[in-house]
């Protein structure tokens, strides 16, 4: 297997940034007390930092990085775009506006699951209309313009529930739980997203022979006997799966699924089939690095997360961007 060296590598990398993200925060501990923790040996308070605080936050990174990363994966495969990403089919906004409505008539307070339920029902809605679109065989341009357009509606909603909050207590957890961040998660939420994210990230490796056959045209990948409908289907259903249980429980962390399948698509050759694994362990280790970066900032307050790759993945657009326009030339 080609990747094989890739995927390794990346495990890794992913091992390496994972212990120091456990050893890391207000008490650092030595990576050995760390490991030890883990398998809940050692000093009592230690095990407790450990599994109760920053393993539930270093587990959810991975969920959210590995769904992100292969959710832009198959999504720029799907529409033959290198700039298409999770955010450009409107679930990322659509959950966020689920969890600003949550947090808008006070449901967030009444339980610990309303918060991400209500998430997730905003991104299963915005999944529902983009599936019928999809099932019209609607061809990718249609997707986008749908994705757009529902995208646009989602923040237009959530910037009216913030306009109307009823106290600025209101507003304020809005605006921090739209930042995204992975402080103060519990093993609860990833518990919550885990089966989404299984299921999402399951059901996008399934979609690899029909992307590779997509990369020759539709004509060639309908000769290759691919159902183009059912392919679309799936890559949105699976997007929409992964990334809405994403910003259920960490808010929305942005420019990931754009940033790491174009830094590792080069390794493998521009095959979409063979990008989607890798892209899943990239953005596992891209967000837990970020994750550990924004406690290593010297800050009064951490940096939240969604914050920091913004600022990274929005001047790496931009460079695409002048990219294609200079190849275009």
């Amino acid at each position: 297997m080609r990747t094989l060296p890739l995927l390794s590598g990346l495990a890794a990398a992913l091992l390496a940034v994972s212990v120091a993200g456990l050893a890391t925060g207000y008490a650092p501990l030595p990576p050995a007390e760390v490991i030890a923790g883990v398998f809940g040996a050692g000093d009592p308070p230690t095990v407790a930092v450990v599994r109760e605080i920053r393993l539930p936050r270093l587990l959810l990174g991975i969920e959210v990085g590995a769904a992100l990363g292969i959710a832009g994966a198959a999504l720029q495969g799907l529409l033959r775009n290198p700039l298409a990403e999770p955010g450009l089919i409107g679930v990322s906004a659509s959950a966020g506006l689920g969890a600003v409505v949550a947090f808008y008539f006070g449901f967030a307070a009444l339980s610990p699951y309303a918060l991400p339920g209500m998430a997730m029902t905003g991104a299963v809605l915005a999944t529902g209309l983009l599936l019928a679109v999809a099932a019209r065989d609607g061809g990718s341009l249609t997707l986008i313009l749908a994705g757009i357009a529902l995208s646009s509606l989602a923040i237009a909603l959530t910037s009216l529930a913030m306009n109307l909050a009823p106290n600025p207590y209101a507003v304020t957890e809005m605006l921090l739980w739209l930042m995204g961040s992975l402080k103060d998660r519990t093993p609860g939420d990833a518990l919550t997203a885990f089966p989404f994210i299984l299921a999402g990230g399951g059901l996008l490796l399934a979609t690899g022979r029909g992307l590779d056959a997509l990369a020759l045209g539709e004509d060639a990948a309908r000769s290759l006997g691919i159902d183009l409908t059912r392919l679309r289907l799936a890559v949105v259903g699976g997007s929409a799966a992964a990334v809405g249980a994403s910003v259920a429980v960490s808010g929305s962390i942005g420019f990931v699924g754009l940033v790491v399948p174009h830094l590792l698509r080069p390794l493998v050759g521009h095959e979409p089939g063979r990008l989607l694994l890798p892209s899943a362990l990239g953005g596992a280790v891209l967000v837990t690095l970020a994750d550990l970066v924004s406690r290593l900032i010297p800050t009064a307050q951490e940096v939240m997360l969604g914050v920091l790759t913004s600022l990274v993945g929005a001047p790496f657009f931009l460079f695409l961007i002048l990219r294609a326009r200079r190849e275009a030339w």
